[in-house]
């Protein structure tokens, strides 16, 4: 079994940065892609951003890309999101989850594993 568990939440205000953190135990995940989706009071689970086994190819949602990064180490089985000038409407608990499968998928039914989640707030 695989546990994630995410760090880094917080408060944080419109226009500056955060970044997420989401480490793997129980095996190495190296050979896994890694995912981070989010979900706001009242709304569905939605996708964040992925990236695949090695790094090489990620994906955003529109509503992120070109704000947000993710990354990943795979020497300290990690993976990253950061966050940069974030808006009110990225408000939300944010999942880390992870794939059996190299390459990543945009629909949460797509992944085997979930951390508990994160909040992150955005002040105006």
């Amino acid at each position: 079994q695989v546990q994630l568990v995410e760090s880094g939440g917080g408060l944080v205000q419109t226009g500056g940065s955060l970044r997420l953190s989401c480490a793997a135990s129980g095996r190495a995940v190296s050979t896994n892609a890694m995912g981070w989706f989010r979900q706001a009071p009242g709304k569905e689970r939605e996708f964040v951003a992925h990236i695949s086994w090695r790094g090489g190819s990620t994906n955003y949602a529109v509503s992120v890309k070109g704000r947000f990064t993710i990354s990943r180490d795979n020497a300290k089985n990690t993976q990253y999101l950061q966050m940069n000038r974030p808006i009110p409407e990225d408000t939300a608990v944010y999942y880390c989850a992870l794939r059996d499968n190299r390459w990543g998928d945009t629909r949460s039914a797509g992944w085997d594993y979930w951390g508990q989640g994160t909040q992150v707030t955005v002040s105006p």
